[in-house]
């Protein structure tokens, strides 16, 4: 069966070698670090949903969205079958170096690592890819 995928955006915020990233409360990506981020409202352009979902689960307001990656994400029942399928649009982006994280909405917590340090946390691969290619400047 074909499944039609779910739009998404995450956003990338790094700060000296660190990211922000959020302990997810819900699925599909429960009890894992990702970057902030989330299903996409109808209307919304993938920008406005990683600026807004970025808000939502952090309280920064981030600006200059730039498109960094893209990933097809399938995660599968254990009949095989699709259970959740979404493209999700990852970006750069930019906040004042003096506001402060604090988790909300679906974040159940929030820190800024590392990629030494994402490693070892329970991170979507799409993440730990995203931060080892950034640390080495791509």
């Amino acid at each position: 069966m074909i499944s039609t995928a779910k739009a998404a955006s995450s956003a990338i915020l790094e700060r000296d070698g660190r990211f922000l990233l959020v302990l997810r409360r819900n699925p599909p990506s429960a009890d894992m670090y990702a970057f902030p981020g989330g299903r996409s409202e109808p209307g919304e352009t993938p920008e406005q949903t990683a600026l807004r979902e970025f808000r939502e689960e952090t309280g920064i307001s981030v600006r200059n969205p730039r498109l960094f990656s893209t990933y097809d994400l399938k995660t599968h029942a254990a009949d095989g079958s699709v259970s959740s399928h979404f493209f999700l649009s990852v970006f750069r982006v930019e906040a004042d170096s003096d506001v402060v994280a604090e988790a909300a909405d679906d974040a159940a917590a929030l820190g800024w690592y590392t990629v030494d340090e994402i490693r070892l946390l329970p991170v979507p691969q799409s993440v730990l890819e995203c931060a080892e290619r950034l640390s080495r400047g791509e």
